[in-house]
């Protein structure tokens, strides 16, 4: 867990997919908002103590599934902090409910223009395999299942910059938090 402790009991569950840079977006916004940051996919890596895929091919996805949810059963204990967690791990059996329960839920969009052209310039000519570009938007739909769920808010971050996508997550998880006065920030 990345940051300082916070006195705030609201989390902010951040999850979707707008291409490259999403965790580092997640990150900015737990440094703008002083708070810890807690990314699942590596807390899931060092509890099992080997890549997700790989504890998946050694002892099947029951495995996988039961681990998962050993750390949902600890990130839903946190509070104020800033959690990353995919679309597919969240639509897994009551994990939404679960961590939805502690702070708002916030799904990061973007129109799929605008995802292929991040696309694109972070792949370069790799782009071109249809291969890449097929596993890029698998991943794509496997993270947007979340959309349309009750209590999952989304942010269309289409035509914003890295640092205003910050900015309005941000805002928005302090208006849906309903904290009055902000002082991390």
């Amino acid at each position: 867990m990345l940051g300082a402790p916070s006195s705030i009991d609201q989390n902010l569950i951040l999850t979707g997919y707008i291409g490259p840079n999403q965790l580092s977006i997640a990150r900015r916004v737990a440094e703008r908002l002083r708070m810890p940051f807690v990314n699942f996919e590596q807390e899931l890596e060092e509890r099992a103590e080997m890549p997700p895929d790989e504890l998946r091919a050694l002892y099947g996805e029951a495995r996988l599934k039961t681990v998962e949810g050993e750390l949902i059963d600890q990130m839903a204990l946190y509070r104020g902090v800033i959690l990353h967690v995919s679309g597919q791990t969240l639509m897994h059996g009551d994990n939404l409910a679960r961590l939805r329960a502690t702070g708002p839920v916030i799904c990061l969009v973007a129109t799929l223009d605008a995802v292929l052209q991040r696309l694109h310039l972070s792949m370069g000519a790799r782009y071109h395999n249809p291969r890449e570009r097929d596993l890029a938007l698998g991943t794509l739909r496997r993270e947007w299942a979340v959309r349309g769920h009750s209590g999952v808010l989304e942010f269309d971050t289409s035509y914003l910059t890295e640092a205003a996508t910050v900015e309005g997550v941000a805002s928005l998880w302090l208006q849906e938090s309903g904290i009055i006065e902000w002082h991390g920030a």
